[in-house]
């Protein structure tokens, strides 16, 4: 039933007609967060056929690829029309600091509050298990790569084939690594879950066709209207670009990681948005300088000094996320630190307001990387170790600090 929210999208799209701007907003954006909905519940139902890691990193990189399709037609059209250079990097730091400042942080508070309500005491903490350190690595060594783009101001075709690689890798890792966890299926997912084999196979491939038909029918008219819709409005098409379509494509992975909070499983929660933070500093970026040159842009993608900023800005933030969590703790303190800090980087734009934030994010990273020091080698090396089996904690193991 939801696809029929897509349906003046499919229709607009197939007969030619162009609406007006806004309403080319409305019309394509619903379509794509329908069939954002779609695709992560195919997506949770899938793990009922592919077990372990496996599966957490595949329902990660399916529930982004709305976002992908909208980022890659930027950077693919900046090949040709170098003014869409700066939408690409806009959607893409937008999304990547609503995933953190935003998400990372509702889901634990959100987990704190349900496990402080359930046992009767102030929980201060949401606590990770062991396994997750190896995500926390991944995302470590692609985070600090990633500070090339700002000091090179640019994304090299060669930086980007590398984070490919590295993406692989951890997808190879992430398949050889049995997490012990029986999938935990929530609404439509554990509906299409249930089905018997053959049925839930056919019902998974179907949602995935029909979801990513929309997708690419919807990405295109999506973006354009959003920069068109920037000039009709009077509204910065850069902000519009940076946020709005961030929200729409994201708001499925928000709503099931915020549900399995609600459900006391935050840990849970947590690992597939660090998950999806793995994928878009490695896949999506990674994924922008082919893009850009199969539309026919040279080797290296360009950044302005806005985005550059803006890349330094993300780049900082996710240091900071990284250095709370190496404990594998996630404090309610850094929850809020974390949200806070978002919330205000709306209230102080401009150059100098990115540039002090950076150097607020920067400054709690080192403090936190200091208090953490014993854990820097053992996450920053998990990636390339062999771990053993663990076997998974009660997420009860919510401890105060």
């Amino acid at each position: 039933m939801l696809l029929l929210a897509a349906v003046p999208a499919i229709a607009l799209r197939l007969s030619g007609v162009h609406p007006a701007a806004p309403l080319a907003i409305v019309v394509f954006g619903l379509g794509v967060v329908a069939a954002s909905f779609v695709l992560a519940w195919a997506a949770e139902a899938a793990e009922v056929d592919i077990s372990g890691g496996l599966a957490i990193a595949l329902l990660a990189v399916i529930a982004v690829l709305p976002e992908y399709a909208v980022d890659l037609y930027f950077a693919h059209t900046a090949g040709s029309q170098p003014e869409y250079v700066a939408y690409a990097a806009a959607n893409m730091t937008g999304s990547n600091r609503l995933l953190l400042g935003l998400g990372w942080s509702s889901v634990v508070l959100i987990s704190l509050y349900v496990a402080s309500k359930r046992s009767g005491r102030t929980i201060k903490a949401l606590v990770l298990e062991t396994g997750y350190r190896r995500e926390l690595g991944f995302l470590a060594v692609a985070s600090i790569v990633a500070f090339i783009i700002p000091i090179t101001g640019q994304i090299h075709l060669l930086l980007g084939i590398a984070l490919l690689a590295f993406f692989a890798y951890y997808l190879w890792r992430a398949a050889t690594a049995d997490s012990g966890h029986e999938p935990d299926l929530i609404g439509p997912a554990a509906r299409i879950g249930a089905l018997a084999k053959v049925q839930r196979r056919i019902t998974v491939v179907a949602m995935f066709v029909a979801a990513a038909g929309i997708i690419l029918l919807s990405a295109e008219p999506f973006a354009d209207s959003l920069v068109e819709g920037g000039q009709a409005l009077g509204i910065d098409q850069f902000l519009l670009v940076q946020w709005l379509a961030p929200l729409a494509s994201e708001a499925p992975e928000f709503i099931v990681a915020i549900l399995f909070a609600w459900r006391g499983k935050g840990a849970a929660a947590l690992g597939l948005l660090i998950s999806a933070k793995v994928n878009q500093w490695t896949l999506l970026i990674g994924s922008l300088p082919i893009a850009y040159g199969i539309g026919g842009g040279p080797a290296a993608l360009p950044l302005d000094g806005r985005q550059v900023e803006e890349f330094l800005l993300t780049a900082t933030q996710t240091v900071l996320g990284l250095a709370v969590l190496l404990s594998l703790r996630f404090p309610r303190w850094a929850a809020w630190t974390l949200l806070g800090l978002f919330a205000v980087q709306f209230a102080v734009p401009g150059q100098t307001g990115r540039y002090v934030l950076s150097g607020i994010y920067l400054a709690l990273a080192i403090w936190a990387l200091s208090y953490n020091r014993q854990y820097v080698v053992q996450t920053l090396t998990s990636p390339f170790r062999r771990t053993s089996k663990v076997t998974a904690e009660q997420e009860s193991e919510l401890a105060g600090v």
